[in-house]
Order: structure tokens, then sequence, then C-alpha cells
């Protein structure tokens, strides 16, 4: 698997629970599951050890983020 590269990331945190909103090209094409896979490959280590309780992912396209987000 490639690297992800975002164009726009957003994070809030309460304690060790995160939503993130994330922005990738990469995502064009992909189910909602493969997206969060994305999201969660990375950070597997911190929920492994309990650093992320709870995590909350968002993820879109730029057309998406575009869209969605001006609602």
């Amino acid at each position: 698997m490639k690297a992800l590269v975002l164009e726009e990331v957003h994070i809030s945190r309460n304690g060790s629970h995160f939503q993130v909103i994330a922005v990738s090209a990469q995502f064009s094409g992909m189910s909602l599951v493969k997206k969060q896979q994305m999201i969660y490959l990375p950070l597997m280590e911190y929920i492994a050890d309990n650093r992320i309780h709870a995590l909350s992912i968002k993820a879109y396209t730029p057309e998406e983020w575009q869209r969605d987000s001006n609602k």
C-alpha cells in the first residue's frame, strides 16, 4: 500500500477520543471501508496501546469535501 497523501486534515480530540476528517484524491473510487482502513493503518500502534481509545473518521475526496463541507 502506498503512502497516504492528504490534501487537508482536521483533527479534534477529547482525551483519548479523536475525530479525523481527511481529504485526499487517493480516496477516489474507494469504498467507505477502504478509506477508513487507509486512515487506521498508520494509527494502529496508537490504538493498540490505547493512546487512541476511540476514533471517528470521515474521509473525503477533494470534490466530496468541497460539496459536503459547505452544507
